[in-house]
């Protein structure tokens, strides 16, 4: 089971002060250590080097490693003392403050954060008295967000109503929540129970989210690769193919495929996959006269009733 964000973020604390001990530690070693794997660690070293002692962009942690070992280089630049200016101490406390607020945070991580929060105000001063004006609402997506971290850390399952854009509905499933992550939208990777599959779920499209009793318990899978991006196509997905004209060219730049080939009209042929073909109806849609799918036969039939039926509201409005 992944680790979910809070305990990400305490293992990244503690691998810190551990690195700082120990120059030029062997991968291999520091995770053992941490109970994580090498390609876990190796994500938390990508993530470190963002991280600091000053918001705008100086004293960075300047780690690195040849994938053998692991490399500080200025441990000591960043261990002086911390010295807050007025814009950092506020963004702070009101950053502290809204998290404080999240519902699913864990009591003793909320205490955590009070104790810490009280803390910084005594050292702020006269700025705690100007962030006290400021307060950060989160939207929706930062409550699922939080339910989805506690169900992950409590190994619960979760009830979801959610929006498929594909379908074009709310669908009602229950599912074992295996990690969070962030690929430009913030999404839960789970086990689907209605599909009995993994599947990915964009938390902004969450339309209610509940926390069962039932335990968590996908099958052992191994977690999927991102670094190639999140739509990343199985050989045993369904193959659709597209044929595009020159003005629909960039189907084959934005689009993960099998092949394209060249059409006598300077369009493409473009064979792809994917898990849910009816998406595609979409893009077909958007296409218009500059593209159009040919397979599956079940597929264009479906997208061409589409367009009939958008063609013919417009009629009506007229």
């Amino acid at each position: 089971m992944a680790a979910n964000a809070i305990d990400q973020t305490r293992r990244m604390l503690s691998l810190v002060t551990y690195l700082r001990e120990r120059p030029g530690a062997r991968v291999g070693d520091v995770a053992r250590a941490f109970g994580i794997t090498e390609d876990e660690l190796i994500s938390d070293l990508d993530v470190l080097p963002m991280c600091g002692t000053s918001f705008r962009g100086g004293d960075l942690l300047d780690i690195d490693t040849d994938g053998e070992r692991i490399w500080w280089h200025n441990p000591d630049d960043v261990a002086e003392p911390l010295r807050l200016a007025a814009d950092e101490a506020t963004a702070l406390l009101v950053a502290a403050r809204a998290v404080a607020t999240l519902p699913g945070l864990r009591e003793s991580d909320r205490d955590a954060l009070l104790r810490a929060t009280a803390k910084l105000e005594a050292a702020a001063g006269e700025t705690a008295g100007a962030s006290s004006r400021l307060s950060v609402t989160f939207e929706s997506e930062g409550g699922v967000f939080a339910e989805v971290d506690r169900a992950i850390s409590e190994r619960r399952r979760l009830w979801l109503r959610y929006y498929s854009p594909a379908r074009d509905e709310l669908t009602e499933r229950e599912v074992d929540p295996i990690r969070l992550f962030a690929v430009g939208h913030t999404y839960m990777e789970a086990w689907c129970r209605l599909s009995e599959a993994r599947r990915t779920f964009r938390l902004d499209r969450v339309a209610e989210i509940r926390l069962l009793d039932a335990p968590a318990a996908p099958p052992e899978l191994e977690l999927r690769d991102l670094s190639e991006g999140l739509v990343q196509p199985s050989a045993d997905d369904p193959e659709v193919v597209v044929e595009v004209g020159p003005g629909g060219r960039w189907v084959a730049e934005y689009y993960p495929h099998d092949s394209a080939e060249e059409l006598a009209d300077g369009g493409l042929r473009i064979t792809l996959r994917t898990p849910e073909p009816a998406s595609l109806r979409r893009l077909a849609m958007r296409l218009g006269q500059d593209g159009r799918i040919v397979s599956p036969q079940d597929l264009a039939d479906s997208a061409r009733l589409a367009a009939r039926e958008a063609l013919a509201a417009y009629d009506g409005q007229e």
